[in-house]
């Protein structure tokens, strides 16, 4: 007969077994979440049930965490899975609870576990001994801020679909407007797109809509606007100018809410020190999909700063920022953990002293997104984080400058929201005289390292020098 391993052996001869880690979190419990029930796991010695099933009602939820209290559970470690986890957690965050969202990567690695029981009761167990590591959230008020915005967000690609919806079907009708006017839903295109919609086709009625600032003639307008209209392509075009005005009227009814919740917000945090510093001069206009409404003011007394001063971070780029990673970066305890959490760090892979490999991690972290937007934008800059993008796209390729530029701005950005700096643009030519004074320091060492000395040009051409 085989022999029984120790633990097994203990269990059954009815004696006490001591875990091998330290609980640091005794009142630690379990949750498996699902769409249609919520499996929770508590200590043994808390309740005769320690594993129960709970539906996913809002009434059974209150109910779970009564239960969860009456145990006297401290906090709670559950899997993010889809979106079935965020009424629990809101119910359980309000009732004063410490939870804790876990990726399901990292706490699948043991094989052999793998029900709702087994799994909650593995949750409780690595959470126990401190195991586990929470996925990023931010306070309450700061996640109902970002929702809107990425509801927002969504209304704007959902407009975008349409948008080249109407393009097809003018394509099908053989009309190019797009070949003679930049934006088929700008102030030109749109007024064209209505009057073909309520029945006039004559082209050059509709050429003369033409804006001022439009660099196509009525001419060519008129030629691109000559085609076949057909009634079933323009009633497709109908159909989708009505979803666009929709949409439209969709966003502005969010901006509003979303402007509301931003006062709320700021009203609710002490004034800053600072006054608000003036804009930057290289700060665009709008664009159409931002929002009209003032963003600097309300962020600027939300903060304390003006992250708008890093260049390529627009009013609304910050407010995106803010709403995806809050306005404590203490979470964060250096810029290489922020930067490590935005997976814009490279993931170095070391085994025996040599380095296998070194490339970021593949995510949809939306303000890594963010940052590479910004990335992309301000290397269009006479900058000097322009000139940086610029010659690493000469070194590197554009989608490694894209990387480290967004990484330098993630930098910048944690260190001007923990207060530790004020930014401000060196520009261009200090920036280039920075980089020729570090590349000239570099070759010295490099020379002097080979046994030889770099002499300067201009002191070979005055008279009397010589070397010795």
């Amino acid at each position: 007969m085989p022999k029984r391993s120790g633990r097994e052996g203990d269990r059954r001869r009815g004696r006490s077994w001591t875990p091998l880690l330290e609980r640091v979190n005794p009142g630690a419990a379990g949750i498996d979440c699902g769409s249609a029930e919520h499996y929770v796991a508590v200590p043994a010695d808390r309740d005769p049930n320690p594993v129960r099933a709970f539906k996913t009602f809002t009434t059974d939820l209150h109910r779970l965490a009564d239960w969860l209290t009456t145990c006297r559970v401290t906090t709670v470690a559950m899997e993010a899975t889809g979106v079935y986890w965020i009424p629990l957690y809101e119910i359980l965050e309000a009732r004063g609870l410490v939870v804790i969202l876990v990726n399901a990567r990292h706490v699948k690695s043991v094989p052999g576990r793998k029900s709702d029981v087994t799994d909650c009761e593995w949750l409780r167990e690595l959470h126990s001994v401190g195991l586990l590591r929470g996925s990023f959230r931010p306070a309450a008020e700061v996640a109902a801020l970002r929702s809107y915005l990425r509801h927002r967000e969504t209304l704007v690609r959902a407009a975008a679909t349409v948008a080249s919806r109407m393009e097809k079907a003018l394509l099908q009708m053989n009309l190019q407007l797009h070949l003679v006017i930049s934006d088929l839903v700008g102030a030109t295109g749109l007024r064209i797109l209505r009057d073909i919609v309520n029945g006039r086709t004559d082209p050059e009625q509709l050429a003369k809509h033409r804006d001022v600032r439009c660099q196509a003639s009525e001419a060519e307008i008129a030629a691109a606007l000559t085609g076949n209209y057909r009634p079933e392509h323009i009633f497709v075009l109908r159909s989708n100018l009505d979803l666009f005005d929709a949409y439209q009227q969709q966003i502005q009814v969010c901006d509003v809410e979303l402007q509301q919740r931003l006062q709320e917000l700021a009203a609710k945090t002490l004034p800053p020190e600072k006054a608000l510093p003036p804009r930057r001069r290289s700060t665009r206009s709008k664009g159409r999909n931002e929002p009209r409404f003032e963003i600097r003011g309300p962020l600027h007394q939300l903060t304390g700063m003006d992250p708008t001063q890093i260049n390529g971070i627009g009013p609304y780029n910050a407010l995106r920022l803010i709403s995806e990673v809050g306005t404590d970066m203490s979470r964060w305890p250096t810029p290489g953990h922020f930067t490590s959490w935005l997976t814009l760090a490279p993931r170095n892979k070391i085994s025996g002293g040599r380095l296998l490999g070194s490339t970021t991690q593949p995510s949809a972290n939306r303000a890594a997104t963010i940052f590479r937007l910004a990335a992309v934008s301000v290397g269009r800059t006479q900058t000097a984080l322009g000139a940086f993008y610029r010659r690493l796209i000469f070194r590197l390729g554009k989608a490694k400058a894209t990387t480290a530029t967004a990484r330098k701005l993630a930098i910048l950005f944690y260190r001007c929201m923990k207060g530790e700096i004020v930014y401000r643009d060196p520009g261009v030519n200090a920036y280039d005289l920075r980089y020729h004074a570090a590349l000239v320091r570099r070759l010295r060492d490099r020379a002097h390292a080979l046994g030889f000395v770099i002499v300067p040009r201009h002191t070979l051409t005055e008279p009397g020098a010589g070397v010795s």
